[in-house]
């Protein structure tokens, strides 16, 4: 029963659906789940560091209740998506209910479809993967597979990975670096492997090029469906999905760099090049991507497995309070260049 404590994740989409059909204040109940009652709970709840012996990793890759937990998220966010759009398309809202409505999408889009196909996308089964993407298409973001996996991974923590903060950079100036960054980056690395296929640009392999054709064919279908309303809510509830997906980069590596030998090249991954939070609702919500040091350690390990990375610096918040604080540079800043800095000098914090 204890395995079921990642139905907390469902938690996004059952607020999502009440801001939907609601009206009023109700519009924006995501909101205020997502970035009150989270942050709040992690507050007063204590951080859990449970370690898994060799058998109970077994267990519990071995267990499929894990990942029909994972795959049920795509047709509930394709669901809740499409009600929302219909919603905001055909109803006669106020500018504060839509307002709370796209946020509340924004967030479902961000957490149970971004954060899902970050997962799915690691995975070794094709229908797997393919449901990454699909995930990735709701928020016109299909690039960040390819990006993600050959690029991030590889790149993550040194001034050519555009998804790693960089000191002193605020989050605003990070949002459109990474974005565009990450756009440039997938191209690059798009013809990297047509290279090494010997095949051309308008061919099969070109996967990117695939992957906007597929998006505008999504943006097509919501307009002949919805209208241009629909076309435009869309848009906008994927753009602030990719903000959210783009908060979370920043606070994952800020200012975290890996050293450079004599030789040029940077020294392997480690987890210590990762930001670590073990608040346990944030951990549960998020399907474990807080303890993001032991992922970047190693990338094809299943959520259900990933643990506490004692070594790695730790946020002295959630991830949804980070977020919080990043988005007034200064007050992040003054919080968290100290423990950087300690972590930089050996300092125990």
């Amino acid at each position: 029963m204890k395995d079921l404590k990642y139905v907390l994740a469902y938690t996004i989409p059952i607020s999502t659906y009440f801001s939907i059909t609601a009206s009023g204040y109700f519009s924006f109940l995501t909101v205020l789940y997502a970035y009150g009652f989270i942050p709040l709970l992690e507050i007063l709840l204590d951080q859990q560091d449970q370690k898994y012996d060799v058998q109970e990793k077994e267990n519990r890759l071995k267990n499929k209740l894990f990942d029909l937990m994972l795959y049920l998220n795509i047709p509930i966010v394709i669901g809740l998506l499409g009600l929302g759009l219909w919603q905001l398309s055909t109803s006669s809202l106020t500018t504060f209910e839509q307002t709370g409505k796209v946020l509340s999408l924004g967030i479902l889009l961000a957490t149970n479809g971004i954060n899902v196909a970050h997962e799915l996308g690691h995975r070794v089964q094709t229908w797997e993967r393919y449901g990454s993407k699909l995930l990735l298409c709701l928020s016109l973001y299909m690039h960040f597979y390819i990006e993600h996996n050959f690029g991030h991974h590889k790149n993550v923590a040194t001034a050519e990975d555009p998804a790693t903060a960089k000191k002193n950079q605020s989050l605003y100036g990070f949002w459109w670096t990474s974005i565009l960054g990450q756009i440039k980056s997938a191209w690059q690395l798009q013809k990297l492997l047509l290279k090494q296929r010997n095949a051309s640009f308008f061919s099969l392999y070109n996967d990117v090029l695939f992957y906007f054709l597929f998006q505008g064919l999504y943006l097509i279908f919501l307009y002949v469906t919805l209208g241009a309303w629909g076309l435009f809510y869309g848009a906008l509830v994927a753009f602030v999905s990719v903000l959210m997906l783009e908060s979370i980069n920043y606070i994952e590596h800020y200012g975290l760099l890996r050293k450079k030998g004599n030789s040029g090249r940077y020294e392997p991954v480690k987890t210590v090049h990762s930001w670590n939070s073990n608040h346990i609702v944030g951990r549960l919500v998020l399907y474990e991507l807080t303890r993001h040091s032991d992922h970047h350690h190693r990338a094809s390990k299943k959520y259900q497995v990933l643990e506490n990375s004692a070594e790695s610096p730790q946020l002295p918040w959630g991830y949804p309070t980070s977020m919080l604080v990043a988005l007034i540079p200064p007050l992040w800043f003054s919080k968290i260049h100290p423990r950087l800095e300690a972590f930089e000098g050996n300092a125990k914090l």
